[in-house]
């Protein structure tokens, strides 16, 4: 913990490796494109899957398992889908020593290998809707890995249901999106501008694709959960008919949807700053780490005593007690600092016979003395003032970074600029869409679908528009 991290507004990329180095977040695996995730990220994931399977479950949805090899000629059942995963496929040619009679691609998604079961499983409007969500890993072949924004394997939720009418196939799809865009605000603290995708951004085989957006502190968006509507492209082909209410038979209405470690990428990258992680309560390993500073033997036995009762006032809290004998004071500061618990308290001898602790917020350095006899009520009061305060500075620098531009030149200045959100009329010509990003490298995030109609014209080539969407260069 000696070295200090790279700034932020030096190398960005190298601060944020550095942080989930030092952190103890991920290593390198010996795998190509792979990460091991170590205990203190993977508690950070566990507790971002709870907070999200709850939420699942009380919307209806069960959890269910899928394999992990997937039939090529799955893959080909749906043309938009095979060419737009092709590229990212590994592919199982061998097994057992032999060629295989068919490859097997290592999961990418899954929505083929669910429709082959779904039609099985789906006979009558009787079994709709089929409401399923799966815990997995996934192999995608990434040509530039990225620890946990962009990994040839990494851990995910993929949700597929099945439903008799594309009204509810739409319903469904837009109430994953606000389930999205509520873990991000409440638990996470990042805002997100949340809509459908252009075509030219959609999941392939999807009628229509909805994302949350979120910005980073380096100005660049991360598209950090989508939902999908698939219509009825996957039940055609792989036939997932169902007999209605009135005798006749119908394909049944799909959808998709999708939140992954890339999550933890969004955590470390919106909130963390030039010492480190700063990790919203809400999902936090640790929320508190308690510090006792004992020098003898006699102080030690009186503060671990003093420990024991604050600890205990701290109940429904996540603490860490750090005791360590083998490291310096300024040592376990600068870990937990790096590690970015929310709450550090610091007790000694002096601090006990003053009835009080020393309680440090990570996200600001603010320091108070607190009355033991109140501690645990402030401690509560606290860790909900911080994930209040992170959602609001992260607003706050967003709304700084985001730029309305109407015209041309603005435009072009803006889009090849130091980063930022671009508030932009868009023709809804794909060739416009395709231009811009070529030049500037700058993708449209998503339509918002909080924003009114704002006729106008498009910022780029001067044709008529409807409504602003919102353009960023992207993870």
């Amino acid at each position: 913990m000696a070295k200090k991290l790279t700034a932020q507004a030096e190398d960005f990329s190298a601060w944020y490796n550095e942080v989930i180095a030092k952190a103890e977040l991920a290593d390198n695996a010996p795998t190509r494109g792979c990460m091991v995730i170590r205990p203190y990220g993977f508690a950070l994931w566990e507790n971002m899957v709870a907070v999200l399977d709850r939420m699942f479950k009380d919307t209806g949805h069960v959890n269910a398992y899928f394999p992990l090899l997937i039939p090529d000629s799955f893959f080909q059942k749906e043309a938009e889908h095979v060419e737009g995963f092709s590229p990212e496929c590994a592919v199982v040619t061998h097994g057992g020593g032999k060629k295989l009679e068919e490859s097997l691609m290592v999961r990418p998604t899954s929505e083929t290998i669910i429709a082959d079961m779904y039609a099985r499983w789906i006979q009558s409007y009787r079994d709709l809707p089929l409401l399923i969500n799966q815990w997995a890993n996934v192999f995608r072949w990434e040509l530039r890995p990225r620890a946990f924004l962009r990994t040839t394997e990494f851990l995910w939720q993929e949700g597929h249901t099945a439903h008799a009418t594309a009204a509810e196939a739409e319903e469904e799809t837009l109430r994953i999106l606000d389930i999205y865009r509520t873990f991000a605000e409440d638990y996470m603290a990042i805002p997100v501008l949340y809509g459908p995708k252009t075509d030219a951004e959609k999941f392939p085989g999807a009628l229509q694709t909805y994302a949350i957006e979120g910005m980073m502190k380096d100005g660049k968006a991360l598209q950090m959960g989508t939902s999908h509507d698939l219509g009825q492209n996957f039940s055609r082909a792989f036939n997932i008919d169902f007999q209605t209410r009135d005798g006749s038979r119908e394909h049944v209405y799909q959808t998709s949807w999708g939140m992954s470690t890339r999550t933890v990428g969004a955590i470390i990258m919106a909130h963390g700053d030039d010492r480190g992680l700063v990790l919203p309560p809400r999902l936090a390993p640790h929320q508190v780490v308690v510090i006792p500073i004992a020098k003898s033997d006699e102080e030690q036995a009186v503060v671990q005593e003093a420990v024991d009762k604050l600890v205990a006032s701290l109940e429904g809290v996540r603490v860490k007690v750090d005791d360590r004998e083998q490291f310096g004071l300024g040592w376990k500061f600068t870990e937990w600092e790096t590690k970015g618990v929310p709450l550090r308290v610091e007790l000694g001898p002096r601090d006990i016979a003053s009835g009080q602790a020393v309680v440090v917020r990570r996200d600001t350095g603010e320091k108070e003395f607190v009355s033991l006899e109140t501690l645990g009520k402030r401690v509560g009061d606290l860790l909900e003032t911080v994930q209040r305060d992170m959602f609001e500075r992260a607003l706050e620098f967003r709304e700084a970074r985001s730029r309305e531009i109407r015209d041309r030149e603005s435009f072009m200045s803006a889009a090849n600029g130091d980063g930022g959100f671009i508030l932009a009329h868009w023709c809804g010509d794909p060739a416009c869409e395709a231009a811009i990003k070529d030049e500037t490298r700058n993708t449209i995030r998503c339509v918002p679908m909080d924003w009114e109609a704002d006729p106008g014209t498009c910022a780029y080539c001067g044709g008529a528009s409807e409504r602003k969407v919102v353009y960023a260069q992207a993870y």
